[in-house]
């Protein structure tokens, strides 16, 4: 295999050839360019590259083997030994959870709670788009996005959710942390400091805001969605919603409220955020799923949506509509970060939703998920009494309103120690205290089998605390 290093030698040194290649590989090697496992070249190839005899190099890796900094391996050549410690990996501040056990039931929303990717029509669907690509396609793309999927999402998105757009004001992102990142560098142009967001809501993206530099107003949500009243005394002029599907609780943002939010949007000259994250995972028999809150009023709501949830989030895959004086911001915010998202991946993207493979994956995603929430709903009647499962059945998580009595914190230690591993709502608050106790539970990754176990484990962890005496409905969630 014709590898190549980057190593450099002054022929007119006093120090040999051999030492000079020693000692710039072992600082490689010592400062962490030169990684663990890292293959280098063969002597013979080495030497060709440097324009010095084999000897010079087989001398230069013999004492670098001997130190301890290479190993030589019969069949699979010289590599840089593996025991120097990877350091920590950076995670984005909106996905961190921080570090994970092993367990055997990971009931965490998000993470790796996805089912199955479609690889074979995906494949074809690539194949078909790199085979039509010309050479335009592999230039840089368009900050905006691919003509092609801006198209494709503008159909989509009319026939499935009722926005209101069209292929111009949309926009092709790297996920929602993309996305809400742009429009954190946007709002304080339109003179917006501060960023009001659900109550309960996602902890990731309350730190991602704060990172972003503007400051979050938290606003309480019922059974209703978020209280329209809390953000008009509130002061802020851009609220972060989840209006289909909350999160996590699952309501639904109730047509009064609906009603509400564009009103106080208009008379605030206010932005409404719509983070649509789980967009075409609804299974709840006999409903459909709300309609776009942006087609009430494009010109106040940004519509955001991602394929994280109902493809994979390693595609990075997110869109926004926008109004064209919005996107317009940014596009030119977005110039000043990057030169748009991969554009193969868009086409490929754009021919699932054209040749109707995506809308076909959907209906064998929202079936799998009916089967897993029923189990779970099952599963928690039989062995929880007093709890409950609330909110719509739609996306990949469940919210499980525990009885009042319940002490959240040792029921969700204990289920640890049981190797189930789930979140408990207290972590989707801002600020200690107030938050009935609950849990928020991905289910539509586990077999059926496999979340009904993981409720008996959380069952034997509630038996083995005090009391179990059921709670009257919660209907405040903060």
């Amino acid at each position: 295999m014709a590898l190549h290093v980057a190593v450099e030698v002054v022929r007119e040194s006093e120090t040999s050839l051999t030492s000079q290649i020693q000692h710039y590989l072992k600082r490689e090697i010592s400062e962490g360019i030169l990684h663990p496992g890292t293959r280098l070249p063969s002597s013979r190839r080495l030497a060709d590259d440097l324009d010095v005899s084999r000897s010079v190099v087989v001398e230069a890796y013999g004492q670098l083997v001997a130190e301890g900094y290479l190993e030589a391996v019969q069949g699979a050549g010289t590599r840089v030994v593996g025991h120097l410690d990877a350091g920590p990996a950076v995670v984005p501040a909106l996905l961190d959870e921080g570090r994970v056990p092993a367990v055997r039931w990971d009931l965490r929303p998000g993470g790796r709670n996805f089912p199955a990717f479609p690889r074979r029509e995906w494949l074809s669907c690539y194949q078909r788009a790199l085979y039509a690509a010309d050479t335009a396609d592999h230039d840089y793309p368009p900050l905006a996005g691919t003509p092609a999927l801006r198209v494709e999402l503008g159909h989509y998105l009319g026939r499935l959710r009722g926005v209101r757009t069209t292929a111009d004001q949309v926009m092709v992102v790297s996920g929602f942390a993309q996305a809400l990142g742009l429009l954190c560098a946007v709002l304080p142009g339109l003179g917006v400091t501060e960023l009001g967001i659900e109550n309960p809501g996602h902890p990731g993206q309350r730190q991602f805001v704060h990172g972003s530099g503007l400051r979050t107003v938290p606003l309480p949500v019922d059974d209703e969605g978020i209280d329209v009243d809390a953000l008009a005394a509130s002061g802020v002029r851009a609220v972060l919603v989840t209006p289909a599907h909350q999160y996590p609780t699952g309501v639904t943002l109730s047509a009064r409220r609906r009603e509400a939010l564009v009103r106080w949007a208009r008379e605030h000259d206010g932005w409404v955020i719509e983070d649509d994250y789980d967009g075409g995972l609804w299974y709840e028999r006999g409903t459909t799923r709300p309609l776009a809150l942006q087609r009430l009023a494009p010109d106040r709501v940004v519509h955001a949506g991602t394929a994280s949830k109902s493809l994979a989030p390693g595609l990075r895959l997110g869109w926004l509509a926008a109004p064209r004086p919005m996107l317009d911001q940014l596009l030119r915010a977005r110039a000043r970060h990057d030169l748009g998202s991969e554009t193969l991946t868009q086409l490929a993207f754009a021919e699932f939703l054209r040749s109707g493979l995506f809308d076909r994956h959907l209906r064998r995603l929202n079936a799998l998920c009916r089967s897993r929430r029923e189990t779970l709903d099952e599963a928690v009647r039989r062995h929880l009494p007093g709890a409950e499962v609330v909110g719509r059945a739609a996306g990949l998580h469940a919210y499980v309103r525990l009885p009042r009595h319940t002490d959240e914190a040792a029921l969700v230690a204990g289920a640890l120690r049981r190797s189930v591993l789930v979140r408990g709502a207290a972590a989707f608050h801002a600020g200690p205290g107030g938050a009935a106790p609950a849990l928020v539970v991905g289910h539509a990754h586990l077999p059926r089998s496999g979340v009904a176990e993981a409720v008996r484990e959380l069952a034997a962890v509630s038996r083995s605390s005090e009391g179990s005496s059921p709670a009257s409905p919660v209907r405040r969630w903060s």
